[in-house]
């Protein structure tokens, strides 16, 4: 090592001035030592950012549903936006290690990196930002697989054996259920898009993956699919909110969650389309059944028309639709415009 130095002092000393850019090329191709504590550190201090700073600042979504916003909160929320663009692409990079790393480091990498996403506008994004995601999300969705370590020599390399790390298909929930989310924010292939419902549908069964959602606020994550344009999606999307609605200590924060104009918006222009099924109605006139319980909800049905659309729709329903009808008129009591009265005995019901 002595001998290398001088050698090293030696042709620096005799060396010419070069340019910056190839030194820096250089120092890329040299090889530094594997410190796992800088990973340990690094996963450390993500989940410290993501738990008390990204997770609280209002994301893309939630800005768009805020009419009011400071200008102090607004040059805040911009500066977030712009480390987050600056930081994802490094982190989607650094995936490829993952499979070097402690498992139990990948939940707080995953984490950061799932609310780096939720404050990017992905509408408005240029095209570097859209090649991270495409990358992001595919990543994410099939793992990562890497054979020998790459602080080895090529010899040794060969006769490691090979390592993955899985994301969207951990048998660790919470990773599982961060890498889920990743991908509906980032990932435009169908088949891609319906394993992911599929997934999510699936542990939003357990009270494990209901705290999960709230925790990780997935109610506009789901609603970014609720359009009449994805057919094909929008059974798939509604099925993880039904799992929702089902009795558990989950139900009322996450009808909390969905009290909102931007949830109600979303309904509204669902119900004006003339192209959606039955199957698609009951799902959501059993969550909006949910939310007509509450109150303060009347004004959202009355500020997005809602209580004249099921108006029309109990007129014009087939009445063999039993379970929709009994739902439609469940609404329109609990919002205080139909009278049990006027029910007939066969669709009657109580709140």
């Amino acid at each position: 090592m002595v001998r290398k130095s001088n050698v090293l002092c030696q042709v620096v000393k005799g060396s010419k001035p070069v340019k910056q850019e190839k030194v820096m090329a250089t120092s890329k191709t040299a090889t530094l030592p594997l410190n796992s504590q800088v990973y340990e550190l690094l996963a450390y201090l993500m989940d410290w950012i993501s738990d008390q700073h990204l997770c609280k600042i209002k994301t893309q979504e939630e800005r768009e549903d805020s009419h009011k916003s400071m200008v102090a909160q607004s040059s805040k929320n911009s500066c977030t936006q712009e480390k987050c663009m600056k930081v994802l692409p490094i982190a989607t990079e650094q995936l490829q290690w993952m499979p070097y790393v402690n498992p139990k480091l990948h939940v707080p990498v995953i984490k950061f990196i799932y609310w780096s996403v939720r404050q990017l506008d992905t509408d408005m994004q240029h095209a570097t930002m859209r090649s991270t995601m495409r990358r992001l999300g595919e990543d994410i969705f099939k793992g990562i697989v890497s054979k020998g370590n790459p602080h080895s020599s090529s010899e040794q390399s060969t006769e490691s054996k090979s390592k993955s790390a899985a994301f969207f298909k951990s048998f660790c929930m919470p990773l599982r259920f961060l890498s889920t989310l990743i991908v509906l924010k980032t990932v435009r292939q169908v088949d891609y898009l319906a394993q992911a419902f599929e997934s999510l549908r699936v542990d939003l069964k357990t009270d494990e993956g209901k705290a999960l959602f709230l925790e990780y606020q997935c109610v506009p994550v789901i609603l970014s699919h609720l359009k009449v344009s994805s057919a094909s999606l929008l059974s798939s999307a509604l099925d993880g909110l039904l799992q929702m609605t089902m009795e558990s200590g989950s139900l009322q924060p996450f009808l909390e969650a969905c009290s909102n104009e931007s949830f109600f918006r979303t309904c509204s222009v669902l119900l004006q389309s003339s192209k959606l099924d039955i199957a698609v109605l009951e799902k959501l006139s059993v969550i909006l059944q949910k939310l007509s319980r509450i109150k303060r909800n009347k004004k959202m049905f009355k500020l997005f028309g809602l209580h004249q659309i099921f108006r029309e729709l109990r007129r014009t329903i087939d009445p063999g639709h039993t379970f929709l009808c009994i739902n439609l008129n469940s609404i329109l009591l609990n919002l205080e415009f139909l009278r049990s009265s006027s029910l007939s005995p066969s669709l009657s019901t109580s709140d």
